[in-house]
């Protein structure tokens, strides 16, 4: 099997292959290879490609398990990043890059953990999924292939503290319609501009749920479309919203179809469930603010949340990690699990 893991050589070789969303095949060849030369049982699991992305080559999730009996613990992140990508570089004291904190150096560190853990006779297990950027495409695949672990501990950028909550999402899509005129006679006219800003201004005096340990929930406008020219009355207008959720979305739901009645019409195309989640003693603490694919994994046993690196930097030209902070986050990884594992031995 080896020596110990290099950290950092293996998260530089992962950077510099570039796997945007639905760009994964490449990557995820790559580090099927390098788990089988490690002597891990590789599987690789399809996930669907759609159309609209464009890209021929199939995508991948990859497993990597013992060579007999389930595995006890597995440890999982994703592979895909979001784009632009940005090439290697490195000081003396950070990697820069995409994917070095989200969530290639995870991956890096995860496997080097493990690795330790396998060789100490422990029954480990490793899952690197695709398209957790955009829809959580390869752990809805991912899960319907569970290998029966009894603990799930997920990778991103935590500054390595555990995570005790995972705030959700509910996507929120508000349309307005209405009559085009010329603007010179706003009267002949239904500007759906107009329906859709009153709308949108009863949505931001919504009071959003609050959680006393985890924080408020928040809400972003992020895009607003409509109109045709300054001089017609719009007949059309939309919006796309995105509510950080803090627990149940039905109140949140209902308060927002309640703001856009009578102006516009409210679809939700994507919904992800806050989720609660385990510490230990002796791990320093974190609300992890943003999804993760946890709540698409819920077969891989009971989920905890870790891993190095700052969300803050995540999906930005500035993505960098520190080297010490990867290779603490091997130590950590080990002791987390094998914590989790020898008190189930008790």
């Amino acid at each position: 099997m080896g020596g110990d893991v290099d950290v950092l050589a293996l998260t530089r070789d992962l950077v510099a292959i570039e796997s945007t969303t639905y760009n994964e095949a490449a990557v995820m060849e790559f580090l099927a290879d390098w788990l089988r030369r490690r002597d891990w049982i590789v599987e690789m699991m399809e996930v669907p490609q759609p159309a609209e992305s464009g890209i021929l080559a199939k995508r991948w999730n990859v497993y990597a398990g013992p060579r007999v009996n389930k595995p006890e613990l597995v440890f999982s992140t994703h592979l895909d990043t979001v784009p632009p990508y940005l090439p290697l570089r490195e000081d003396d004291e950070f990697l820069h890059g995409r994917g070095v904190c989200d969530a290639k150096g995870i991956a890096a560190a995860q496997i080097a953990a493990a690795d330790r853990l396998r060789a100490a006779g422990f029954s480990v297990g490793l899952l690197f999924v695709a398209g957790e950027e955009r829809d959580s495409a390869g752990a809805k695949v991912a899960n319907e292939r569970a290998k029966g672990s009894r603990w799930l501990i997920n990778g991103e950028p935590t500054d390595n503290r555990l995570a005790i909550a995972s705030k959700g999402a509910l996507r929120a899509l508000v349309r307005a319609s209405g009559r085009m005129a010329h603007s010179a006679y706003p009267e002949l006219g239904d500007s759906a501009v107009h329906k859709l800003v009153a709308a949108l201004s009863r949505m931001l005096e919504i009071p959003l749920p609050v959680s006393d340990d985890v924080g408020e929930s928040t809400m972003n406008i992020g895009q607003i479309e409509g109109g045709r020219a300054p001089n017609v009355i719009a007949d059309q207008a939309s919006a796309q919203l995105l509510i950080r959720l803090v627990g149940d979305a039905s109140e949140t739901r209902a308060a927002l179809l309640r703001a856009a009645e009578g102006l516009a019409e409210v679809e939700f195309p994507l919904e992800i469930p806050f989720v609660r989640l385990r510490t230990l003693e002796g791990f320093p603490t974190m609300v992890a603010k943003f999804t993760t694919d946890i709540p698409q994994l819920t077969k891989w046993g009971e989920p905890l949340l870790l891993g190095p690196g700052s969300i803050h930097v995540a999906h930005t030209p500035h993505e960098r990690i520190a080297k010490s902070e990867l290779v603490e986050a091997v130590d950590l990884y080990e002791r987390l699990a094998r914590q989790l594992m020898e008190s189930a031995q008790k």
